[in-house]
C-alpha cells in the first residue's frame, strides 16, 4: 500500500506542481521514445521516422504520466501498469517470478492472493508492456492492409475510404507507440522494478543503504540536469535477435533492469548521485539508452509479427489481403 500511496501522492503533485518528478519524468520518457524511431531499420513504415512522428512520439510517450488525476477510479486502475515489485529472492511479493508469469492479470491476480497481496499492490508493468505490443502488432496488421488496398487497381472504389483510415491508423500507431514506450521507459528504470523503489525502506539493511527518498532525485532531477539525448543515442546496444516470446522478452528485459537495483543503490552511497558527479550521469544515460533500444527492437519485431495476423471483422488473414485475393473493405469498414 506504500507504493499506492507514493503513487496517490505524485497524481496529486501533478495537478499542482507544472514540472512534477513523474517516472524517468518527461525529459527522460521524452528522449526514450525519440531515440528509438530515430533507430529504426529502414524497412519500416517511412512515416514513423518523420521529424513529425518522432517529435510526436516524444511527446506521447509521456502520456500515461499525464493521465494521473483523472479520478480516483482511473487512477487506481493505471497506476499499477507503471511498476513491478521485485523482492530481493526474486519473486513478485513472494509470488510468481517474472519468467513464470501467469499468461493473464486475472491469472496473475489469483496467484497473488494466495500469498496475500494482489495485482494492485505488486504491480503489472510486465503485462502492460505486453498488452502495448499485441495492440501495436495489431495496428501494424491493418496498416499494412490498407496500404495495400488503397494502392490496389481492383478496389479502387473504397481507395478515398482506405487511405483515410490508414492516416486514422497512423495516429492510432503513435497513441499505441507512446503508451509502450512509456511502459518499457518504466521497466528500465530500476526502482519501478523493485519493493526498494524510494529508498531502501523497511527491509533488511546490513550494507546501510539510504532511507531517503531518491526516487525523483535520480529519474527526474538528475537526468534533467545531466543527462542528453545524444548521449543516450550514443549509449544504444545493438538489436537483440528477435526470437523469443514477447512474454518471455518481457522477462528477461524487467529482469536485467532488476539486477540494478543495488549498483544504482551502492551508487547512491558513494555518491554518485550527486551535483557534478559524471557516475550518476553515466548510469541514468545508460538506463535510458536501454528503454530507447528495447522500444526499438520491441517495434520492429511488432512490425515483422504483425503479417501473420488477421484483419477486421469477421477476422481475415492479413496475407489473404497481401497476395492481392482478398478486398478488405467490407472487414474493415464493417457490416453491422
Amino acid at each position: 500500500m506504500r507504493r499506492i500511496a507514493f503513487l496517490a501522492a505524485i497524481a496529486t503533485l501533478a495537478m499542482t506542481d507544472p514540472d512534477p518528478a513523474l517516472a524517468w519524468g518527461a525529459s527522460g520518457h521524452r528522449m526514450i521514445g525519440e531515440a528509438a524511431l530515430r533507430a529504426l531499420p529502414a524497412d519500416l513504415p517511412a512515416f514513423l521516422r518523420t521529424p513529425r512522428a518522432i517529435v510526436d512520439l516524444g511527446e506521447l510517450s509521456r502520456e500515461p504520466d499525464r493521465w494521473k488525476g483523472a479520478g480516483r477510479l482511473h487512477d487506481a486502475d493505471h497506476d499499477p501498469e507503471h511498476f513491478v515489485d521485485l523482492s530481493d529472492d526474486g519473486s513478485i511479493l513472494g509470488g510468481p517470478r517474472l519468467a513464470a508469469l501467469p499468461a493473464t492479470r486475472a491469472a496473475y491476480d489469483t496467484a497473488m492472493r494466495a500469498v496475500g497481496q494482489d495485482e494492485w499492490k505488486a504491480g503489472v508493468l510486465p503485462y502492460a508492456i505486453i498488452d502495448r505490443y499485441q495492440q501495436l502488432t495489431r495496428d501494424f496488421a491493418m496498416w499494412r492492409a490498407l496500404r495495400f488496398a488503397e494502392r490496389h487497381p481492383a478496389w479502387a472504389a473504397h481507395r478515398g475510404w482506405f487511405t483515410a483510415d490508414r492516416r486514422r491508423r497512423e495516429a492510432q500507431l503513435l497513441v499505441t507507440l507512446g503508451e509502450l514506450s512509456h511502459f518499457v521507459g518504466d521497466g528500465s528504470q530500476p526502482l519501478h522494478v523493485s519493493i526498494h523503489y524510494n529508498g531502501w525502506g523497511d527491509f533488511p539493511n546490513p550494507d546501510g543503504y539510504t532511507t531517503a527518498r531518491i526516487h525523483s532525485l535520480f529519474e527526474s532531477e538528475l537526468v534533467r540536469r545531466a543527462v542528453d539525448a545524444a548521449g543516450v543515442a550514443l549509449r544504444m546496444p545493438p538489436p537483440r535477435a528477435l526470437g523469443g516470446t514477447i512474454e518471455q522478452r518481457t522477462a528477461d528485459y524487467l529482469a536485467a533492469t532488476g539486477a540494478l537495483v543495488i549498483p544504482l543503490y551502492q551508487l547512491e552511497k558513494a555518491g554518485g548521485l550527486k551535483v557534478g558527479d559524471p557516475r550518476g550521469a553515466a548510469f541514468a544515460t545508460e538506463r535510458l539508452a536501454a528503454g530507447a533500444a528495447e522500444l526499438r527492437d520491441l517495434i520492429v519485431l511488432a512490425w515483422h509479427a504483425s503479417d501473420t495476423q488477421t484483419i477486421g471483422w469477421r477476422p481475415i488473414p492479413l496475407a489473404d489481403v497481401l497476395s492481392g485475393e482478398t478486398d478488405p473493405y467490407v472487414v474493415l469498414y464493417g457490416v453491422d
